[in-house]
């Protein structure tokens, strides 16, 4: 069996992370699965999703570093293309990737105690994302 939702989420700036574990329990709660995986995909190339504990010092710490680690810059072959101030921003998602994939066991997402599941918004203009939410399995 497949079941498929999107959640919706509209950012304000570069760096804001939305914890989405509810919204994707209720999608697993929807599906009727009760054993198989939830995978969740981020439409867009600016964006991405993940696992973390989701509490203020990592909402502040993931951002900073993936920052720290690909700076924006003129240098981009992006921003030579496009000048549109975004190449880090797609560099930044593109490493951290698109999508995570869950398992489900017994109508239920499988994380840790401390573990939920994020969208991180890396481009540099507020934007209107779109997750995809795929739960397959009996």
């Amino acid at each position: 069996m497949v079941h498929q939702e999107t959640i919706q989420r509209d950012t304000r700036r570069e760096g804001e992370m939305h914890d989405i574990t509810d919204d994707v329990r209720a999608i697993v709660a929807a599906s009727g699965i009760q054993a198989g995986i939830a995978h969740v995909f981020n439409v867009g190339s600016t964006a991405c999703v993940g696992a973390i504990e989701f509490e203020p010092g990592l909402e502040a710490d993931l951002p900073r570093e993936l920052h720290r680690l690909v700076p924006p810059s003129r240098e981009y072959g992006h921003e030579q293309a496009w000048h549109d101030g975004n190449g880090h921003s797609h560099l930044q998602a593109t490493v951290m990737g698109p999508d995570i994939t869950v398992p489900v066991q017994q109508g239920a997402l499988v994380l840790g105690t401390w573990q939920q599941i994020f969208l991180l918004e890396c481009d540099v203009k507020p934007r209107s994302r779109t997750v995809m939410v795929t739960v397959i399995g009996e």
